[in-house]
């Protein structure tokens, strides 16, 4: 069974456990502008584990294209940064303008990966990519391409497993290995990571933030990974499109052909309606 296969039956088996995603945290979705707010010491009181949130509906306006990153910040590099730690993932964004996140999980994919950066590189756009550490040992190439184009590279662990169902050392083992893998493609440890199947802990916070990464859920869901159709993906995108959305998609574990024609479809669209396609900007001192 190859690697995608894989991933695609474990997702199966394990998408109706946690079902927790968007309900979960339905009224918790957190912006964050500038500074992105005051952190949590890692002493407080847990809090219920948090994934996705449902699309944002709000009307709107038509407002110019920049290609500027959004005013959102990443960690803080250095030892302080280390100690903080969050209860819950940021589902939003805001910056100026309608700005919203394009993510793509579980690659990178020789198959289709290539494809969406051609994609994005076309229409002068930049998106986050959270890699699976196995995907990305034999794909190197891919991810020093992500970084050239100024995309940002996210970690999505090593074998896209249910962090909650895991000893606190395999959860850092899961993320320190694909941190050493992306940091050796291209000489930067990532900042950001995401819990497979948005499914987080209070471990998954704590130890993402001594490896120096802020959480990054998502607002819109395409549910591409159930290969619903192209259109199916693109309606449920601009549908949910709205100023601080971040969208999830996928570029690996499975047929990912309607992903890419899906993105071919909406991403001029997004942009012809005013939206700033972007990411979020690391404050690395």
């Amino acid at each position: 069974m190859n690697k995608d296969q894989s991933l695609s039956r474990r997702r199966m088996l394990l998408a109706g456990a946690v079902g927790l995603g968007a309900a979960a945290v339905a009224g918790t979705a957190q912006l964050f502008t500038g500074d992105i707010g005051p952190p949590v010491r890692s002493s407080a009181a847990p809090a219920p584990p948090a994934a996705g949130a449902q699309a944002n509906r709000a009307a709107r306006k038509p407002s110019a294209y920049r290609l500027q990153p959004i005013a959102g910040y990443g960690p803080v590099r250095g030892t302080a940064a280390r100690t903080l730690v969050r209860h819950e993932p940021f589902l939003r964004v805001s910056g100026r303008g309608r700005s919203m996140v394009l993510t793509f999980d579980d690659g990178p994919d020789p198959r289709y990966t290539p494809d969406i950066l051609r994609l994005l590189k076309d229409h002068d756009v930049r998106a986050m990519f959270f890699v699976c550490g196995e995907m990305a040992a034999d794909n190197k190439d891919l991810l020093r391409r992500m970084s050239d184009e100024g995309h940002i590279v996210g970690n999505h662990t090593w074998s896209h497993p249910l962090l909650t169902r895991l000893s606190r050392s395999a959860i850092r083992s899961q993320m320190e290995r694909t941190c050493d893998v992306i940091q050796e493609a291209y000489g930067e440890r990532p900042g950001w990571f995401r819990a497979p199947y948005g499914a987080w802990n209070r471990a998954a916070f704590q130890i993402g933030a001594q490896l120096g990464m802020e959480p990054l859920a998502w607002t819109v869901d395409t549910l591409d990974w159930t290969e619903p159709g192209a259109r199916s993906i693109e309606r449920r995108v601009i549908k949910g499109a709205a100023p601080g959305v971040v969208v999830l998609g996928h570029d690996a574990g499975g047929d990912r052909s309607q992903s890419v024609k899906a993105l071919r479809d909406y991403l001029p669209r997004l942009l012809d309606s005013g939206y700033r396609i972007t990411v979020p900007r690391r404050r690395l001192t």
